[in-house]
């Protein structure tokens, strides 16, 4: 096993320095080039698995806040890297985001992951910031993703990694094209796959921006799938928002703990290659 930095600056083994949860998932902590903290999560049994890069939302630094949901995927045979990165930030939390990306590509071996198997998802604000690595590769850098997850998210605002506006970037350039001229653009590359959850009742980001941003990939012949469990927007992460924390918690609501299943299962089928029809 090699070895992570850990979150006193010492360097210490990886897996053997986490824990293990009932479900057999093995949890650890490392460190972005930057700093940045990463909880990674990885599935029972170890081995090499699909890696899912997962971003948390608008509030600074809360990759915790992700741990009900990210250990749901790990179970089902999936590395998860959850790391902090800071809205708040001059550049909209764009550097730390990246950062990451470049250490899930350079780095998910060290845990298990397969970084050529490799899905960007996001919640939130981490939506659009994870969508747009797949239509804007121009602007990101390295190999794009196998698939792409956004949840509760919205796709008609800049996205923090780009500063592009994921349904604007469907209508430009090559990449738009790539499932009609797949000779187009990224030398022979199919479109990557956009997989989307947002639950029916969020009162924070409208169903409606994901049920739109489907429809437009549709129209463009690109693959999408969009599942809509009955949860609010806490409630896709398996969690609720505790107003005496002024943030998430994890929740045992019924509603909470279905939505956050089906974005555990979103993200397992879309690192596993099973993204959409």
């Amino acid at each position: 096993m090699t070895s992570a930095t850990g979150e006193n600056g010492k360097t210490g083994r990886t897996r053997e320095a986490g824990k293990t949860s009932e479900t057999g998932v093995t949890t650890a902590l490392t460190r972005t080039p930057a700093g940045k903290a990463v909880d990674v999560y990885g599935p029972p049994g170890g081995g090499t698995a699909p890696t899912v890069l997962l971003w948390h939302g608008m509030g600074p630094d809360e990759r915790d806040i992700m741990r009900p949901v990210a250990e749901a995927a790990a179970a089902q045979g999936v590395v998860v890297l959850v790391p902090d990165w800071r809205s708040d930030a001059p550049d909209r939390g764009a550097a730390h985001l990246l950062d990451s990306l470049a250490f899930a590509r350079e780095r998910a071996a060290d845990f298990g992951g397969d970084p050529g198997r490799l899905v960007v998802a996001g919640w939130s604000a981490g939506a659009g910031a994870a969508v747009a690595t797949a239509l804007r590769p121009d602007l990101t850098g390295g190999p794009r993703p196998v698939a792409v997850v956004g949840v509760a998210g919205r796709y008609d605002v800049p996205a923090r990694t780009t500063g592009s506006v994921p349904v604007e970037d469907l209508a430009r350039g090559p990449i738009a094209d790539l499932a009609r001229d797949p000779v187009a653009g990224l030398a022979h590359a199919a479109p990557v796959p956009v997989l989307l959850v947002h639950g029916t009742e969020d009162d924070q980001v409208d169903v409606r921006h994901s049920r739109e941003f489907a429809a437009a990939l549709r129209t463009r012949g690109l693959p999408v799938r969009l599942e809509e469990p009955a949860t609010d927007h806490a409630g896709v992460l398996m969690s609720a928002y505790d107003p005496e924390l002024g943030r998430l918690r994890a929740s045992s609501a019924g509603h909470a703990l279905e939505g956050g299943r089906a974005t555990a299962r979103v993200l397992a089928a879309a690192a596993k290659g099973i993204a959409a029809p």
